[in-house]
């Protein structure tokens, strides 16, 4: 029993997918048709990435990158920018969820090396910002996070179009995050030694290993843009993680990807039972954006994406409304969790200060791009 609630608190959306899945398999039995709910396309591609992520970051390859842009930071400003650039940027490539499991604790080492008045004023909004621009930067593209990846795919988009679509959001979310920056340095502001940031004895991960890696990485790519068919993408990380690096392989979210299959089974039967299907279609058409939004708060975006996406063929839309409902709520977006759980086990003191900075924070700027999706839309 004790196992069971541990589980269901550390696997809470996953739990809360399979009891909808098996609630749905009441209304609509077991049958056939069950097999054409699951996108093999969006699991393998996604087992893919994640794969390739992990493997990366055992080796110490983002620490690296973040060490060597270190290395030419001469204040707080430039620290900051480049802690919270790491995280906004980086996200486009390695998933917000990735970005923010490899820089935030970064962050504390590094922040550990300056005055504790420099460390105390810049640490919570500093990761606090780590997370909107995780969040943020992970929009643009199709890789970024997963409901990006789940709706690109069933959008049929190009890789262009999609990074058009998100493009405006992306560059006033950048605009933003310059501004409160520059006014957070304001009151921490201090010049800094490179010697007291950057370490010299990093250890240096396999380079070989690495190569290969950025080799899968380029493989994953093409499947995404839909040069290389997706099976063979999967099969090739699957057989050279296997031979080349096999621990890798235990660092993979499972849990995430049997949230989709679990999702996939709910939407797929719901969609099977008339009177609902009817329902939720009439709610969401002409109000796909703030829908979105309004689900991500309460079940995080990646749920909302599945689920909603099953009632409307406005998929461009969602793709919008999830990726600024990934702003609001702590739970809006997963990997917000990552940086809280993160700031509560090195400074349980500052849990509440950085709770009230993270909600006001995401208000305000999900205030501001739906201002800007209004102007556009």
């Amino acid at each position: 029993m004790k196992l069971l609630k541990q589980f269901i608190q550390q696997e809470t959306v996953l739990t809360a997918a399979a009891v909808l899945a098996v609630i749905s398999a009441f209304f609509v039995p077991p049958d056939v048709q069950y097999i054409g709910y699951i996108d093999l396309r969006t699991l393998a591609i996604l087992f893919s990435l994640m794969t390739v992520m992990a493997g990366l970051r055992r080796q110490g390859f983002f620490d690296g990158l973040g060490r060597a842009l270190l290395s030419r930071t001469h204040s707080t400003f430039q620290l900051t920018l480049v802690l919270v650039g790491l995280c906004f940027f980086g996200s486009m490539f390695i998933t917000n969820d990735v970005s923010l499991l490899t820089f935030v604790p970064f962050t504390f080492v590094v922040l550990s090396r300056l005055g504790a008045d420099v460390r105390r004023s810049l640490l919570v909004p500093v990761v606090c910002m780590q997370t909107i621009a995780a969040n943020l930067g992970s929009m643009l593209t199709p890789i970024g996070n997963p409901q990006n990846l789940y709706l690109y795919g069933k959008s049929g988009m190009s890789i262009g179009g999609f990074v058009l679509l998100m493009l405006p959001y992306t560059l006033v979310s950048l605009l933003l995050l310059l501004a409160w920056a520059a006014m957070v340095c304001r009151k921490a502001s201090a010049a800094l030694s490179v010697d007291e940031l950057v370490s010299s004895s990093a250890s240096q991960g396999d380079q070989k290993i690495i190569l290969l890696y950025l080799v899968l990485f380029a493989v994953c790519l093409l499947s995404v843009i839909r040069v290389l068919p997706y099976g063979i993408a999967f099969a090739a990380v699957l057989v050279c993680v296997l031979f080349a690096d096999p621990h890798t392989l235990r660092a993979v979210d499972y849990s995430l990807l049997l949230t989709f299959v679990a999702f996939f089974i709910f939407i797929g039967n719901l969609g099977r039972i008339p009177a609902f299907s009817g329902w939720l279609q009439e709610f969401l058409t002409g109000r796909e954006v703030l829908v979105a939004v309004l689900a991500s708060q309460v079940t995080s975006n990646v749920p909302a994406a599945l689920l909603l996406s099953g009632f409307t063929a406005e998929t461009q839309a969602l793709i919008i409304g999830t990726n600024l409902g990934g702003l609001g709520t702590l739970i809006a977006s997963m990997a917000s969790l990552i940086s809280y759980r993160q700031i509560a086990r090195e400074l349980p003191q500052g849990k509440k200060q950085y709770f009230g900075l993270f909600t006001l924070s995401n208000l305000i700027f999900l205030a501001i791009l739906l201002g800007v999706w209004f102007l556009l839309r």
